[in-house]
């Protein structure tokens, strides 16, 4: 599961960009607690979403030309300009050359072969998130592309990232770790094919962030108290935990588990 021990291609950031930046941080807190913490005026409204003051996420208003609401998931690059070069050489596309986000690091966004929105973080003097894996952290990152393992190659080309098949309801999962260390333990995320993995009506290719939830039921219909949207029901997956998909009340979807406790 994700740690904070980020290495190369590890998922090491991630932001939420909305049309409405104070709604949506009062949704996220009354769905997980989370208090949102401006990074200064110099920022253009961007800020941290944190626990018990430590920084699990972050939000921001779209920049985008004719963005919609969305989680971005950003990956580590251990020389972002290399990562952007080798991202344009296996077929994607660049959206945001990397740039200097106040020393804090280098960002850049992408889009890889398929369709699926991501971005790169070069730490500089932020490493990235504070906590992950615990609960209301991030715990699982997971991609839903019409051709998983096209897609995964890109993503090796990139950052060296291993995949494991594992039989899933209905499909063939597919595992992501990053390149060190032992496999299992170094697994951040999974691959899906489009329409048929845990959020069932994911129609278009999108990394999607798991949320780490102790009563999955409970944190459902807190979403729903507050204006989001339940896009698959809570449901046990055998060998994995329970599960749901939600949408915010502008449409950024991400996902709740919570973990059997075997794995």
């Amino acid at each position: 599961m994700l740690g904070t021990d980020f290495s190369t291609g590890s998922p090491n950031w991630l932001d939420l960009g909305s049309p409405d930046t104070e709604a949506a941080a009062a949704f996220y807190g009354a769905v997980f607690g989370w208090r949102f913490v401006s990074a200064g005026p110099e920022a253009g409204g961007y800020g941290f979403f944190q626990v018990d003051g430590k920084t699990v996420a972050a939000l921001g208003p779209l920049t985008e030309d004719g963005a919609s609401s969305a989680w971005m998931i950003h990956f580590k690059a251990d020389d972002i300009q290399a990562t952007v070069s080798a991202v344009t050489a296996a077929g994607g596309t660049v959206r945001m050359e990397p740039t200097d986000v106040m020393g804090e690091g280098w960002l850049a966004q992408a889009t890889d072969p398929q369709g699926a929105e991501f971005a790169l973080w070069q730490p500089g003097k932020t490493a990235g998130l504070d906590i992950a894996s615990a609960p209301n952290t991030l715990l699982w990152a997971e991609l839903h592309v019409p051709d998983p393992v096209a897609d995964i190659s890109f993503y090796q080309s990139l950052f060296g990232w291993r995949s494991q098949e594992m039989q899933a309801p209905g499909m063939t999962y597919r595992v992501l770790s990053t390149k060190d260390g032992d496999q299992q333990d170094a697994s951040f995320g999974g691959v899906a094919p489009i329409g048929e993995g845990a959020g069932g009506g994911v129609e278009q290719p999108r990394w999607v962030p798991y949320f780490h939830s102790e009563d999955v039921d409970a944190t459902v219909t807190a979403a729903q108290s507050n204006g989001g949207s339940v896009l698959m029901a809570a449901a046990d997956i055998p060998e994995v935990g329970r599960i749901a998909w939600i949408a915010d009340p502008f449409g950024a979807a991400f996902a709740l588990l919570k973990p059997d406790p075997q794995m």
